[in-house]
Order: structure tokens, then sequence, then C-alpha cells
């Protein structure tokens, strides 16, 4: 999806691509993810919990796509 690309090249090129590959969430972040991962499959996710759950899953693409987009730019910058 173009709009995806787009903003995955922002983020790549508006830092530097060894921090944005270093990049690693908080333990705090972590944390919460699995937690609510785990109650997940338990079944016990409100629908606000559910709804923090898709966005941590969508910034977590993201910020994969953009690490990737990274990568290739320091590859080709060798």
């Amino acid at each position: 999806m173009r709009a995806y690309d787009e903003l995955v090249d922002f983020i790549a090129a508006g830092t530097n691509p060894e921090s944005l590959i270093a990049f690693r969430p908080s333990d705090a972040v972590q944390s919460r993810v699995a937690d609510l991962i785990e109650r997940e499959k338990a079944g016990g996710l409100s629908v606000d919990e559910r709804s923090e759950l898709d966005h941590y899953l969508s910034v977590e693409h993201l910020m994969r796509l953009a690490k990737a987009r990274a990568r290739q730019r320091l590859t080709h910058a060798e």
C-alpha cells in the first residue's frame, strides 16, 4: 500500500538508520503487550484493550517495515 510506503520512507529517512534499527520498546511496553496477548488468548480482553492491542500491533508492523527500509539504505550506502 502506497500510504504505508510513504510513512515508512519518512520514518527511515528522518532518523539515523543505525538508531532506528537498534530501537526497542521499553520494558513497560513489552510487558503490557505480552499481558494483552496472553489475556487475548484466554478470551479476556475488553473492547478498549483489544483496540489498544491492535494499535500496538500496527505500530510494531510499521517499525518492522521502517527497520527493513533502514537496513536497505545502509546496504545501498556502502
